[in-house]
């Protein structure tokens, strides 16, 4: 676009400036880097607010708590001037829904099978902040999902992508598997123009989620989702919902691998991204034996440590009652003493899934004693 009005050595300072930040991108490892405006996404607080306000957030207080920071980049910092969005491919090597032909193994979602991207993409971005304030002069801030920053519409409005009717970003290289960070500065940049919306008629993604999480296209309902139901919602899962979760124990990645532009997309070449070999499909069977140390060494360093051994070991014994698999009884039943009443309760619900009618009465008539939590008592009163 043509700025007369703008002095050449200015500009030319600007061209400059991008040109470096693109470069040190690209050192580090990201597969994309576009520039907007701090007021580039005017409608986000409608959107967000409405959003609030039906409860599609769930238990997720924290978004409400912030959502006038959330809802401008101004807010959080009222001396950006250039917001730099960052994207790196993660893309797996296959699609991750063919494991739910394997309901003895349990499904993690794709981004969550190695390192933790937070850890990576941090890192990384600070490198490139850290360069860049020194070839600046000016103040910068990176985040990576560390802050309440609305990183997919303002994806959309620098040009990675667009938010497909799943709410995801989508890009036209890389499909729907881009991890986001972005970095805040005072700098003067050039600025990129938005991605235009390229769905069309498409609707592969709302089809394809397991518990109907779309209300309408462009819109979501966390209390529906998977991934917000395994990772962020701590106690009992709706039992509606739970015969839909097939052998998914973290997060879900259905929506995201039925998009048709995920053909143009590459596997992730950074490694540590890269699947782990043990966490492609792990047993569920190995997973019901975890105890609170085991658990932690395993998941050393994944995002998984993060939601706990009792949720993780909770979503594994409602895998392990949609498997069919009346090998798996014992180990559920094991876990009828567990220390945690979320576990003891998920137990008796697998229980009552994988073992004929009378034999589950016998079982329920065995262990459940006179005094019991009461959500452990409803899940056995609710059993077949």
């Amino acid at each position: 676009m043509d700025e007369p009005q703008i002095d050449p050595k200015i500009r030319k300072l600007r061209a400059d400036l991008t040109r470096f930040l693109r470069q040190e991108a690209e050192a580090q490892g990201f597969d994309l880097c576009r520039i907007t405006l701090p007021d580039a996404i005017p409608e986000a607080p409608a959107r967000l607010e409405s959003f609030l306000e039906d409860g599609r957030h769930g238990t997720m207080a924290w978004m409400e708590e912030t959502k006038e920071r959330r809802s401008d980049p101004r807010v959080l910092w009222s001396d950006v001037s250039s917001i730099v969005m960052f994207g790196m491919n993660y893309g797996p090597d296959e699609d991750p829904r063919l494991l739910q032909a394997q309901p003895e193994k349990a499904a993690i979602s794709v981004y969550a099978r190695n390192r933790d991207y937070h850890d990576v993409i941090k890192g990384r971005l600070k490198e490139v902040a850290t360069r860049f304030a020194a070839r600046a002069g000016e103040d910068v801030k990176v985040f990576v999902d560390t802050a309440p920053v609305m990183e997919k519409p303002l994806a959309a409005a620098a040009g990675l992508g667009w938010q497909g009717k799943h709410t995801n970003l989508v890009s036209r290289e890389y499909g729907s598997w881009l991890f986001l960070g972005s970095l805040f500065t005072t700098a003067d940049l050039e600025i990129d123009e938005a991605e235009r919306d390229h769905c069309g008629s498409c609707r592969a993604c709302l089809d394809a989620c397991p518990t109907n999480a779309f209300p309408a296209p462009y819109q979501i309902d966390a209390r529906r989702c998977i991934s917000y139901l395994t990772i962020e919602h701590k106690g009992p899962i709706d039992r509606a919902l739970r015969p839909a979760f097939g052998n998914r124990i973290y997060g879900c990645d259905d929506c995201l691998a039925a998009c048709p532009w995920n053909k143009f997309a590459a596997s992730a070449r950074e490694m540590k991204l890269v699947a782990r070999e043990d966490l492609k499909a792990p047993d569920i069977a190995y997973f019901l034996t975890l105890d609170d140390p085991t658990f932690r060494t395993y998941f050393s360093g994944s995002p998984v440590k993060r939601i706990g051994r009792d949720r993780f070991v909770r979503n594994v014994l409602i895998a392990a009652g949609n498997s069919g698999s009346v090998e798996l009884a014992p180990a559920c039943q094991a876990l009828l003493s567990d220390a945690s009443a979320d576990v003891r309760g998920m137990a008796a619900w697998a229980l009552s899934r994988l073992l004929r009618g009378d034999d589950f009465m016998r079982l329920r008539a065995e262990h459940m004693p006179g005094e019991m939590d009461e959500t452990v008592r409803q899940e056995w009163m609710t059993g077949s």
